[in-house]
C-alpha cells in the first residue's frame, strides 16, 4: 500500500520545509478582537503562509478560503474499505487501512465512488497545529445536499470531525455516497475544516443576547434557546405548495465538480404540502426541506447545526452543519435566509409536523470578523436561498 503521509510529512513532529511563503507579511492578520474563538479567513491564510500550521502537497488556492473555514481537497487515491472505522488512540489511519482496505482506486484524473460503499481518501491538506489550536471538520453544503456522508479522520483519532489540540499529521476523508454514485478526482472538494484557538464557551445566555440583538432565528423567544437556537421545519410551503424534494432511486452518476449541469427532474421529485397533517418521511428516503423561519449569522460569529438529537425523533437533519459568518445577514446582502435541511428517516416511517423543531443552531464567536463574508463572493452558492438543491443542478424558477 502506498505511503499516504510521506508526501506531506517527513516527520509528524515538524512541519515540512517546502512551502510557498510569498510575501507573508501581507497576510498577517490585523489585531484580533478575541484571543480565543473560530479563526476567520485572514487568520487561516496566515496559518498557511506564515506559521505553516495548515500545510498541503500542492499550493492552497485562493478560493479554498471561506469566511471561517478552509475547503479540503481529495488526493489522488481512494481506498474502498469493508466498514467505517476510527483509528483509535494507538493506530494511524494507514495502519488501519492495511487491515480494512479492499482495494485502491486511482482518482487522479477521475474515479467513481459507488453508492452504498465506504471509501477513505487521503487529503491534499494536513495540519501541524500549535498549542491551544484544534480543528473541526464538516461536509460542504453541496456535499450534504447530494447525500454524501463525509467525515474527517485523523491519525490516532477517537472522534469523527474533531482534530485534537496540537495535532500534527495528515487528514483523511471518509466518503460514503448514500443516494447517488459520484465521480470525483484529485482536487475535488467535499469537506471543510474550521480552526479554533482555545476553547471559548458557547453558552445559551450568550446566544439569547445575540437573539435579542440581531434575531438569529425569526420569532424565537429567549426561553426557547436551550442547548442552541431551535430550528423548525416548513411543511406548508408557499402559494405553489412546494415544500422540498425527494431524491429518486437509481438515478444517474453525478460529477461533483460540475456546476449547474444536471436536470433536476432526472434526480429529484418535488414534494408538496400534505392536504392535512404532517409530512410522512419514508424509511431511508432522502429529502431536501427548508426551515420554517429565516436564519441569520452575524459577521462576528459562525454557527453549526446539531446534526441529530435523540429527543427530536428518529431522523437525521442537516449533514452540512457549518453556517458561515454573514449567512442571511444584511452585512452580506442577506435579509434572513431559510436554512436548507437534509433529512433522512431511519427504519420506520416518521411524521414531521409544520413548525416542529428538527435541530438546533449553536453560535460560536470568531477571533475577529472575516475579510470576506458569506454571499459576498462567487464561492458562496446559497445566500438568499429558499428550497435550494446543490449547485450541481440547473436552477429552477424561484418558489
Amino acid at each position: 500500500m502506498p505511503n499516504t503521509t510521506s508526501s506531506i510529512f517527513g516527520s509528524t513532529d515538524s512541519p515540512p520545509a517546502e512551502r510557498d511563503l510569498r510575501d507573508v507579511s501581507r497576510v498577517e492578520p490585523d489585531a484580533v478582537a478575541h484571543s480565543t474563538g473560530i479563526l476567520p479567513s485572514q487568520e487561516l491564510e496566515y496559518l498557511v503562509k506564515a506559521t505553516r500550521e495548515i500545510i498541503a502537497v500542492e499550493p492552497i488556492q485562493e478560493d479554498q478560503y471561506q469566511p471561517a473555514s478552509l475547503d479540503l481537497r481529495l488526493g489522488p487515491v481512494a481506498y474502498r474499505v469493508r466498514a467505517s472505522f476510527l483509528p483509535g488512540k494507538n493506530a494511524t489511519v494507514k495502519q488501519r487501512l492495511e487491515d480494512l482496505a479492499m482495494h485502491e482506486t486511482d482518482i487522479s484524473s477521475g474515479g467513481v465512488l459507488e453508492r452504498g460503499c465506504v471509501y477513505i481518501v487521503p487529503l491534499l491538506e494536513g495540519l501541524s497545529l500549535r498549542s491551544r489550536m484544534s480543528a473541526l471538520g464538516n461536509p460542504k453544503s453541496s456535499t450534504g445536499r447530494l447525500d454524501i456522508f463525509t467525515r474527517l479522520i485523523t491519525d490516532y483519532g477517537t472522534e469523527f470531525d474533531r482534530v485534537r489540540e496540537q495535532y500534527k499529521g495528515p487528514l483523511y476523508a471518509e466518503v460514503s455516497p448514500r443516494t447517488f454514485s459520484i465521480l470525483v478526482r484529485k482536487g475535488s472538494r467535499l469537506s471543510q475544516v474550521r480552526i479554533r484557538r482555545g476553547n471559548p464557551p458557547s453558552t445559551d445566555e450568550a446566544m439569547r443576547r445575540l437573539q435579542q440583538e440581531v434575531e438569529l432565528v425569526e420569532s424565537v423567544d429567549r426561553d426557547e434557546i436551550r442547548n442552541g437556537v431551535p430550528v423548525s421545519v416548513d411543511v406548508r410551503g408557499g402559494s405553489s405548495g412546494l415544500i422540498g424534494y425527494r431524491a429518486k432511486s437509481h438515478a444517474g452518476l453525478i460529477d461533483v465538480d460540475k456546476v449547474r449541469h444536471y436536470d433536476v427532474h432526472e434526480y429529484w421529485e418535488p414534494v408538496y404540502a400534505p392536504s392535512r397533517g404532517g409530512l410522512v418521511l419514508d424509511p431511508d428516503d432522502f429529502y431536501i426541506l427548508a426551515s420554517e423561519k429565516p436564519v441569520k449569522v452575524p459577521p462576528t460569529h459562525a454557527a453549526e447545526m446539531i446534526a441529530y438529537d435523540t429527543l427530536v425523533g428518529e431522523f437525521r437533519v442537516h449533514y452540512a452543519g457549518f453556517f458561515d459568518p454573514g449567512f442571511g445577514h444584511p452585512a452580506a446582502g442577506g435579509e434572513g435566509a431559510r436554512a436548507v435541511l437534509e433529512v433522512r428517516s431511519y427504519e420506520l416511517p416518521f411524521v414531521i409536523e409544520h413548525g416542529q423543531i428538527v435541530g438546533r443552531l449553536t453560535y460560536e464567536r470568531l477571533t475577529a470578523p472575516p475579510n470576506r463574508l458569506y454571499g459576498s463572493s462567487a464561492s458562496s452558492s446559497y445566500q438568499g436561498q429558499g428550497i435550494a438543491l446543490s449547485k450541481h443542478f440547473k436552477p429552477l424558477p424561484a418558489v
